[in-house]
């Protein structure tokens, strides 16, 4: 029996069968829907899956001709996607609570990779779909030209955009077990910029926010229309913490380390050479 809930409790559910199969994500359509560098599914059987609470607060939003996502209404943490023509259940391994008893086999559309990430291990790597699932190549997204010290994003639906300009402050690589389920990933990667050199470009009027409500600082932001992950200004903090796998340009700046690896997903190796904090860093 594995378990799963999004961030806020609402959304909760349980497979009762093994799964059969599980990737890594890296086109920009899950990056910006999760806000992670990746995202990471596992799918089984559509019998062994069943809702314990909340599937009336799924969200959808039809991203493209071929598919849509689903989302907590509360909180944007990513639902299961269930596919009843397949037999198929899906869902967003950061979710789920036990260790599934798998682990990933393999890397779709690399091709689609942010350029701040490395792929370090040794799974087998598909620029796009690979043939035995399709094959395709996915939704193309129209390109955003750089500006020399701009750094740019978009939700989900492009409905929400934002610039920073300077210097980012920082960049980790979070595996705390909020983070996993906000993201529904193997862990987030959070950009955190000057809160003066940041602003709404577009469509502010739709950024709604979660807190977790016993955290001191831990909060997310999304968007109501499509549940695409955004910055979330916090101002307790003088910074604005932009989840890097929605941008849409370089920010300049690479991850510098792994935080709450003390906290990491079962599933997940760390396979590179970045520094390891059991929990938070001290700066």
């Amino acid at each position: 029996m594995t378990r799963g809930s999004c961030l806020c409790g609402t959304l909760r559910y349980e497979f009762d069968a093994p799964f059969e199969m599980m990737m890594h994500c890296h086109c920009s359509m899950c990056r910006k829907h999760h806000g992670a560098p990746f995202a990471t599914f596992v799918a089984g059987p559509l019998a062994g899956f069943r809702w314990l609470g909340g599937e009336e607060a799924v969200a959808s939003y039809r991203s493209s001709a071929q598919g849509s996502r689903s989302y907590c209404r509360q909180c944007a943490s990513v639902a299961p996607t269930l596919f009843p023509d397949m037999e198929l259940a899906v869902c967003a391994a950061g979710n789920l609570e036990e260790d599934p008893g798998i682990r990933p086999q393999m890397h779709l559309f690399v091709g689609s990779k942010a350029p701040w990430v490395a792929i370090t291990d040794a799974l087998p790597q598909h620029a796009t779909m690979p043939p035995e699932f399709g094959g395709g190549n996915g939704v193309q997204r129209p390109t955003v030209r750089p500006r020399p010290g701009v750094t740019e994003g978009t939700c989900l639906c492009g409905e929400i955009a934002y610039e920073s300009t300077g210097k980012p402050l920082r960049m980790w690589n979070c595996h705390c077990s909020r983070c996993r389920r906000a993201r529904g990933a193997a862990h987030t990667s959070n950009l955190f910029v000057p809160i003066e050199g940041f602003r709404w470009t577009r469509g502010e009027s739709l950024v709604a926010e979660f807190k977790v409500p016993e955290a001191r600082f831990f909060g997310v932001a999304f968007c109501t229309r499509c549940g695409g992950k955004v910055p979330r200004v916090s101002r307790e903090r003088s910074s604005v913490v932009v989840p890097a796998g929605a941008l849409d340009t370089d920010p300049g700046m690479r991850p510098l380390a792994h935080i709450y690896v003390g906290s990491k997903a079962p599933w997940f190796e760390i396979t590179d050479d970045l520094p390891q904090f059991a929990e938070g860093p001290t700066v």
